[in-house]
């Protein structure tokens, strides 16, 4: 068999049904522009939702820990590549989302993971019938992959529909432990968990709730805190999981939970235990990042009144989903090649934005995904839909 022949022609199809990816080579000069083949263009692509990454107080605390101890870690965290920076960091952490303890790594998927095992590991201890996951539908591929890798049962129920899920936990058996996976703010739709729902199911029915706060952190709740604080729910999930490069402008994610269930982490969370420690210099970046957050909430305003702005001056000609303030801005266009024909003339206009396709969202909801900064202007939000409706007139 000639390998290279095989993935060849399985990436011609993908070419054919325009789903085939790419890595454009592109410059970052701020957190609002990038420089795309020698051409400036407005961002409107990126994560960075509160623009931290070019924070000069956040940079500082990265170099000057780097000094200290390097740029690598060395080794993985039970081998000697624990410092006193990631110590730091996560005490700060625990503070920031009131829990017990956190455990760090070097992204949110692998968070993802390690929090998933360490459940399936203490259910498989505990005798019985294990641990059921119950996963919403549209949770991050992470978290399906997290759930599917362990062996134990999964079920499926549709986004955020609660009385199925709610059937499920009234099926369960008596000795199998029931976790409840979903994210607080959906990664392409910019929508939100129902967690009141999620809150009231809990006084009915026994569950443990992990919750995914990657695109919520540093936008939502005091001080960033996420979605869950935001509602006045801070509790209701056993364990959290946060990534730091979203709002908080660094790489990296955490496992937030009670000291016992982080201690599980560490000891059975194979994405930990096998995995060099994050880089000590972006630790100090992330207990900066939080105090950053903290002290200056006016980015964090800004970025939720600049994300209704766009909303607003689409609501009356598109179809946008999601939450008024969400800096995630989904124009569903079903096709692929439309997404990717849009994509291409906002580009020609000086934006860029992202078209996602399948497999990344559901076929038939091909979109572009836009996202907003804090540091973005009103007139630049102006611009982007003043541009993209002359290229949606244009293309009808």
């Amino acid at each position: 068999m000639d390998l290279d022949r095989i993935i060849e022609a399985r990436l011609a199809e993908r070419q054919r049904a325009n789903q085939l990816r790419c890595r454009p080579i592109i410059r970052r000069i701020d957190c609002t522009h990038i420089e795309l083949n020698g051409r400036r263009l407005l961002q409107f692509a990126s994560n960075d939702y509160l623009g931290l990454s070019f924070d000069q107080e956040i940079q500082q605390a990265a170099n000057e820990a780097m000094q200290i101890h390097g740029l690598g870690s060395g080794a993985a965290g039970l081998l000697g590549g624990y410092t006193a920076a990631h110590a730091r960091a996560e005490e700060a952490l625990a503070r920031w989302k009131g829990t017990g303890n956190a455990v760090l790594l070097p992204s949110g998927y692998q968070a993802n993971l390690a929090a998933v095992q360490a459940f399936a590991a203490v259910g498989g201890m505990a005798g019985g019938s294990g641990v059921r996951f119950l996963v919403d539908k549209l949770a991050h591929a992470s978290l399906i992959d997290a759930v599917r890798a362990t062996g134990m049962t999964v079920r499926f129920f549709p986004h955020n529909h609660l009385d199925k899920l709610n059937r499920l936990l009234a099926d369960a058996p008596v000795d199998q432990m029931q976790v409840v996976v979903t994210e607080s703010i959906f990664s392409m739709d910019g929508d939100a968990a129902d967690l009141r729902g999620l809150a009231e199911l809990k006084k009915i029915h026994p569950f443990f709730l992990l919750l995914d706060e990657a695109h919520a952190g540093g936008v939502y709740g005091p001080g960033g805190s996420g979605y869950a604080a935001e509602l006045g729910l801070q509790g209701l999930a056993d364990v959290t999981v946060v990534t730091f490069s979203k709002a908080m402008g660094c790489i990296g994610g955490a496992v937030c939970g009670s000291d016992a269930f982080c201690q599980g982490v560490v000891n059975w969370g194979r994405a930990y235990i096998y995995s060099t420690s994050i880089l000590p210099a972006i630790a100090a970046a992330i207990a900066k990042s939080i105090e950053v957050i903290g002290r200056q909430p006016k980015w964090q305003e800004q970025l939720r009144q600049r994300s209704r702005q766009l909303r607003t001056e689409l609501a009356h000609r598109r179809q946008v989903v999601g939450l008024a303030d969400c800096p995630i801005v989904p124009l569903i266009l079903k096709e692929e090649q439309q997404a990717m024909k849009l994509a291409r003339q906002l580009q020609d206009k000086g934006f860029w934005v992202s078209a996602v396709r399948p497999p990344a969202v559901p076929r038939g909801t091909s979109r572009l995904r836009m996202t907003v900064c804090a540091r973005h202007t009103e007139t630049q939000i102006q611009e982007l839909a003043r541009n993209l409706d002359e290229a949606m007139n244009a293309r009808a």
